[in-house]
């Protein structure tokens, strides 16, 4: 199974490619033992350029926070269009209400449920900060529900104000957990078991969402900021 990696540039791959190739031949043509060893030496550097590195665990989630931070600027942006009185579909908001319920709340809140906390918990660490998180996570599904409930019933004041809660809870809720649990979290797991837990997320990323969970979340994720014309990252940067 294909972990989700971090690409490098292609065009610095190529240029050291062909360095790479250029320095063997240079090598190879000056003879002797040590200069095939740095021919070798050579190549090598050019295949592990070529490999990409993995996701850990921690940047999974963290990944993954992107997406909701995403969703929470659609909420934004869908709020003050309501207070404002101006043109809004309401079935943007349940779509992105969607993407809640079946990427964050049912795989990326239930992969810490039971791959995260319960470490933290067994370990005595962040004991306190986990129970409110668990308190977060149902209080958050309460919220997707009514903002799906209300989405159906057009745009109100009551849809925003809903759409407003979810957004304050939830940047605080992520902010904890990408500046204290995650790091506590590395920090208690051993290098092989973590690695491990690497390839149990990206199984369960497939399982439940399928090939192209979390590449297909971020395309969603895009196609509703392209509806409310705020996919141009350039817009959000103050005159």
């Amino acid at each position: 199974m294909t972990r989700r990696t971090i690409s490098g540039n292609q065009a610095r791959r190529q240029l050291l490619s062909l360095g790479a190739s250029v320095a063997g031949i240079s090598l190879l043509a000056c003879g002797g033992p040590g200069a095939r060893a740095e021919a070798k030496s050579a190549d090598q550097s050019e295949r592990d350029d070529h490999e990409e590195a993995e996701v850990t665990p921690g940047e999974d989630l963290m990944q993954e926070h992107g997406v909701l931070e995403r969703i929470v600027i659609v909420y934004d942006t869908a709020a003050l269009r309501i207070d404002r009185n101006e043109s809004l579909d309401p079935a943007v908001v349940a779509k992105a209400a969607g993407i809640v319920r079946r990427f964050v709340e049912d795989y990326h809140e239930r992969t810490e449920e039971k791959f995260v906390f319960p470490r933290l918990q067994a370990a005595g660490r962040e004991a306190a900060l986990v129970t409110i998180l668990l308190r977060q996570h149902e209080r958050g599904r309460q919220l997707t529900d009514e903002i799906v409930r209300r989405a159906g019933t057009g745009a109100s004041s009551e849809l925003a104000q809903v759409l407003r809660s979810f957004g304050h809870m939830y940047r605080a809720h992520a902010s904890r957990e990408d500046t204290i649990i995650f790091p506590a979290f590395r920090q208690i797991v051993g290098g092989s078991e973590y690695e491990e837990l690497g390839e149990r997320f990206e199984e369960r990323e497939h399982q439940l969402l399928g090939e192209h969970g979390f590449e297909g979340a971020v395309a969603e994720v895009a196609r509703l900021e392209a509806q409310l014309g705020i996919a141009d990252l350039a817009g959000f940067t103050p005159p």
